[in-house]
């Protein structure tokens, strides 16, 4: 799924959606999996005649997730979900990510600056910083690492006044 959702604006939602089951040929899978779609986002079974163009940002979202879901994916490359939405938005697209996952046992490699989110929905992280991994593991533990909390969590352990470790310079390995 690319950065920016990238769908056909001036196709509909449907036909956005057969898009991905472009390289499909069975029609049962095929309407199988469109139902799976309208049912993770019933938003796209209302507006499936509406151009995709019409569309908010977070339901061109939901359309560029489904579009990729229709190619049957069992691994799918997810680059930045987050970008443009907003925070409630956001949450409801990762709760479905999480869902697809879980159900439909599809693997997901997420690609997302929102170190949050991505940590609370993924498995297993990998913190890159200048295009080389500096750290990895299973993201409860990442989440607790003093390192991750401070650089990309916001969490400071001191006051406003007191030391900054950001100011130190930081030797990852």
């Amino acid at each position: 799924m690319p950065e920016g959702r990238e769908i056909f604006p001036f196709m509909t939602v449907k036909g956005n959606l057969m898009m991905g089951a472009y390289a499909r040929s069975d029609r049962a899978g095929i309407e199988r999996d469109l139902e799976m779609v309208y049912s993770y986002f019933p938003i796209l079974k209302e507006r499936q005649s509406s151009p995709a163009g019409f569309l908010s940002g977070g339901q061109q979202q939901m359309l560029a997730i489904g579009r990729a879901l229709m190619a049957k994916p069992k691994v799918m490359l997810l680059d930045e979900p987050s970008l443009g939405l907003s925070p409630l938005l956001v949450k409801e697209i990762f709760g479905i990510l999480k869902r697809l996952n879980k159900e439909q046992g599809v693997t997901m490699l997420l690609v997302e600056q929102n170190a949050n989110m991505a940590l609370k929905a993924a498995d297993y992280g990998y913190v890159l910083e200048v295009g080389r991994i500096v750290l990895e593991g299973e993201c409860e533990r990442l989440i607790e690492n003093e390192d991750v909390r401070e650089f990309y969590l916001g969490h400071k352990e001191q006051s406003v006044r007191g030391k900054k470790r950001w100011k130190r310079t930081k030797r990852w390995r």
